[in-house]
């Protein structure tokens, strides 16, 4: 029996930005998430603090649940949330938490 796996950027946009689709993946996913000086589950909490700062709050819908398999748990994830509304304002806490609780209550 095969793992079922999330398609990568090449499956989920490559045709539409090929140069971007490689770039996420061999970049981004690759070497820079790759890097030992930081674990996943560190990547993670940092990169969905940095996306409530952002307001990017679309991107959590992937990296939310990435952060969980990374080993972060719901109540941490909860807890940066809650701690981001005061670094980074409260609407774009608002905002990753309404994306968090739809994601939560689906798994």
């Amino acid at each position: 029996m095969t793992e079922k796996t999330e398609p990568g950027p090449r499956e989920l946009f490559g045709d539409v930005a090929p140069a971007l689709a490689a770039y996420s993946e061999d970049v981004l996913f690759g070497q820079a998430w790759k890097s030992p000086e930081l674990s996943p589950r560190d990547r993670s909490l940092v990169t969905v603090a940095g996306l409530i700062a952002g307001g990017s709050s679309e991107q959590l819908t992937f990296h939310l649940p990435l952060a969980k398999q990374n080993g972060v748990t719901e109540a941490e994830l909860i807890e940066t949330i809650t701690h981001m509304a005061f670094y980074a304002g409260w609407p774009k806490a608002m905002s990753a938490l309404t994306v968090a609780r739809e994601l939560f209550r689906s798994a």
